[in-house]
């Protein structure tokens, strides 16, 4: 943790710097010294043929030696400004005895490209003088040995150098930032001469990019493989490879842009004084602004900004993050602004960087947003508890009717509609109420399989019970033969059994395999909400309930003029025509008068369909026999069954009842008869 506080001071004082050199905010720097160092590493992989070149050099010297004419001195010196990087470059002969300088050259390139290389001859190295101390390239020797002084940045631990980089440093001489590489070389024998060897390089043309570091091997990589199949591009430097060789890596990620709700993007530009101040007064907008720091911080970009391109601070724009806006400054905060109130932040001078410069996070459920307008549509929880409580307590009174009915099983109004298949429809009837309790919160997938299972599984149960009952009053009805068709409530299960089994390996086949999830949907006022995903699996299921629907009408169809007691077969085809009616009224409703409907309009639809089906089916198919118990009238044949002189011979069940007195086969079959013909 020290260690990093060491590194993120290091890196502030560097900006400092740089921000001073670069708005001329320097004081009597250049006029005491001439030289101002960074406090921060910069790669010198860029430059490694101009470090070999000075070590080739240094080799040639400490074998051949540095008391030689000048003249070797000079060609060495000259040659090593052959290497594009490298702008000046120099060599001394310091006596070991008493480091008075000896002999020394200094070469500098020229600015212009047409001419040749410029000796210079510099105070600092005088000959019978001793080296400047203040030069960041040099140090002594004997003072310190191996050249491990503070003015050289530390060599990598893999790499090992034969002199040592400097930190990087601005010439107020030569208005430019320079990384210098030295190398001290040894005299041939114990007394004499010593050499010292040192080039500048111009790194004025590097960029101060603090924004997060791009991902350097994913570029090279790419690049490396254009160059491996295209050959066209073997000797080009890519534009994104080379960018990434001219960022100083020290600055990387010291940007003053709110990570959790910015993000830093790199913005190279010249700007003046004037529109930085403008901007600043333009962010602040209150004098209490102005008051609260003291008017320094236009103080401190007030000056004129002389900008050297790559080398400044504030170079980039802070953005908001998807998820975030700020409404005055929608197209973000420029770099040097978030620097400057950093810094005030940082001094306990305002708090401006943390209550003005900021972005606020959108409304939940937006993924972006320009302002606080919410994204989510509203769900009125009261609407909705409401409705569930009284779907579930429908679902309870279900259970209810059923306890009833098994306490009246022995009731004839029950005993004849056979009890085994009114259980069943009453259970699948509470299922489907159960829908209105899986849709009540905001869906997600668990929520979404558990309507799809309530929904379609309550529908195959209820529909295939009923369904069931009607088709043994069709059979039985439409007999041919003068003998009666007996079908038992075992039978009925065994032809239910598979239809059931069928929607459970489909239902079941579509949770493991593909579960339907909750997508977002926009409604008419743009507003998300999530509604169950509506895929091939819904549409095949959809087309399968039709064509079963399509069967049970037609069934009901067939029945429309059979006898049965207590008239429950014409009730049992009044409930298949109204679940068939209701369905498909339903799903028009959803197509095409409300496709664009909020989540409460949604459940309310929902509420209708599962009251419209479920509750008129218990009303129809139920509603008859509890009030004949009521009526104390459940142990009594119906009028139409005393009329037609119909005994405990005929049933809705085509199985007959235990009868009160015992009926003779032939008739049964006579009764029969005389039903169809009179029909």
């Amino acid at each position: 943790m020290l260690t990093y506080m060491r590194v993120n001071e290091a890196i502030e004082d560097s900006l400092q710097t740089i921000h001073d050199i670069a708005t001329e905010n320097l004081g009597t720097l250049c006029l005491t010294k001439q030289f101002r160092p960074l406090r921060i590493t910069l790669n010198p992989e860029r430059y490694a043929g101009a470090r070999q070149k000075a070590d080739l050099a240094a080799v040639v010297l400490q074998d051949v030696g540095v008391a030689r004419h000048s003249g070797l001195l000079d060609a060495l010196a000259k040659g090593l400004l052959s290497d594009q990087h490298v702008t000046s470059a120099r060599i001394l002969s310091i006596n070991m005895s008493d480091g008075m300088v000896a002999n020394s050259v200094w070469w500098n390139k020229p600015t212009s490209g047409m001419a040749g290389p410029i000796r210079t001859e510099e105070e600092g190295i005088a000959i019978g003088k001793s080296p400047d101390p203040s030069y960041p390239w040099f140090e002594d020797e004997s003072s310190s040995p191996g050249l491990r002084s503070p003015k050289f940045a530390p060599s990598p631990l893999n790499i090992s150098y034969r002199g040592w980089w400097t930190y990087p440093y601005y010439s107020c001489t030569h208005k430019r930032w320079i990384l210098s590489y030295s190398v001290a070389i040894p005299p041939m024998g114990r007394h004499g001469l010593r050499g010292f060897l040192s080039i500048d390089i111009d790194i004025s043309d590097l960029q101060v990019n603090q924004c997060d570091n791009a991902n350097k091997l994913e570029i090279m990589s790419y690049n490396y493989h254009l160059r491996q199949y295209y050959p066209f591009v073997r000797n080009i430097k890519l534009s994104e490879e080379n960018e990434q060789l001219n960022q100083i890596e020290a600055f990387h990620g010291s940007h003053k842009c709110h990570v959790h709700s910015m993000r830093c993007v790199y913005r190279p530009v010249s700007v003046t004084a004037a529109a930085i101040n403008m901007n600043y007064n333009h962010y602040s907008n209150t004098s209490s602004f102005t008051n609260a720091t003291g008017g320094s911080g236009a103080a401190m970009i007030s000056k004129s900004l002389r900008i050297i391109q790559g080398w400044t601070r504030g170079a980039y724009e802070c953005k908001c993050r998807d998820g975030f806006y700020s409404l005055p400054h929608p197209q973000g905060f420029n770099g040097s602004i978030m620097e400057v109130a950093f810094q005030e932040y940082r001094d306990n001078i305002s708090s401006y960087y943390m209550d003005v410069f900021v972005c606020v996070r959108c409304a939940p459920g937006c993924a972006t947003c320009t302002g606080p307008e919410p994204c989510l549509a509203s769900y009125n929880w009261v609407f909705r508890t409401t409705l569930l409580t009284f779907s579930v307590m429908c679902a309870g009174f279900t259970v209810v009717l059923v306890l009833y009915m098994y306490q009246h099983r022995k009731v004839k109004v029950f005993k004849v509609a056979s009890p085994i298949f009114l259980t069943i429809t009453l259970l699948g009837c509470a299922f489907m109420y159960l829908e209105m309790a899986a849709i009540f919160p905001i869906l997600d997938t668990y929520s979404c399989i558990a309507t799809k299972w309530t929904r379609h599984m309550g529908f195959c149960v209820t529909y295939t019970a009923l369904l069931m009952k009607t088709w043994r009053v069709s059979l039985t009805y439409r007999v041919k033969s003068a003998h009666k068709v007996k079908l038992t409530d075992k039978q009925l299960l065994q032809w239910m059994v598979p239809i059931l089994l069928v929607m459970l390996i489909y239902l079941g086949t579509w949770t493991l395999s593909a579960p339907p999830t909750a997508e977002k949907i926009v409604d008419q006022n743009g507003l998300i909400f999530k509604q169950c995903s509506y895929n091939w699996w819904d549409h095949s299921l959809a087309i399968g309930e039709v064509l079963f629907l399509a069967w049970g009408i037609r069934v009901c169809y067939n029945v429309r003029n059979a006898e049965s007691l207590y008239n429950e077969a014409r009730l049992i085809s009044y409930a298949i025509y109204n679940i068939a009616l209701v369905n498909t009224t339903m799903v028009a409703f959803h197509l095409f008068f409300f496709p664009q409907a909020g989540p409460d309009i949604k459940y309310l639809l929902g509420f209708l369909r599962t009251q419209l089906s479920t509750s008129v089916t218990i009303a129809l198919v139920f509603g008859p026999k509890v009030l004949r118990i009521l009526r104390g009238q459940g142990d009594q044949w119906d009028q139409r069954a005393r009329k037609r002189g119909i005994t405990a011979s005929f049933s809705l069940n085509g199985i007959g009842l235990v009868p009160e007195e015992t009926a003779d086969l032939y008739q049964e079959n006579e009764e029969l008869k005389v039903g169809r013909k009179m029909d």
